[in-house]
C-alpha cells in the first residue's frame, strides 16, 4: 500500500469533493507535516479508521490509492 495513500486515507479530503491533483498534493504534504514525516503514525490512523468504519474502508482506500498516484513523492514540499 502506498504511503501517500495512507496519508490521504487518514485525511478529511473526500472523493466526493472531486479534488484536483494539487488539492491531493496539498493534503498529503499537510499530512506529512502533521505526523512529522512518520508514516507509521499515519498507518495507525488508517487502522483506526478501518476499525471505526469497516463498511467504507475498501472504497475509501481504493480512492486514496488512485488519487495518490497523481503525486510524485519527489516533488513534495515537506521541510
Amino acid at each position: 500500500m502506498s504511503d501517500l495513500a495512507k496519508i490521504l486515507f487518514a485525511s478529511t479530503l473526500q472523493a466526493s469533493d472531486h479534488p484536483s491533483p494539487e488539492q491531493v498534493r496539498t493534503v498529503i504534504e499537510d499530512g506529512l507535516r502533521a505526523c512529522h514525516e512518520d508514516i507509521a503514525s499515519c498507518a495507525a490512523c488508517v487502522a483506526q479508521e478501518a476499525g471505526d468504519h469497516p463498511e467504507t474502508y475498501e472504497a475509501r482506500m481504493r480512492w486514496a490509492l488512485s488519487a495518490a498516484v497523481q503525486v510524485d513523492p519527489a516533488t513534495l514540499a515537506v521541510p
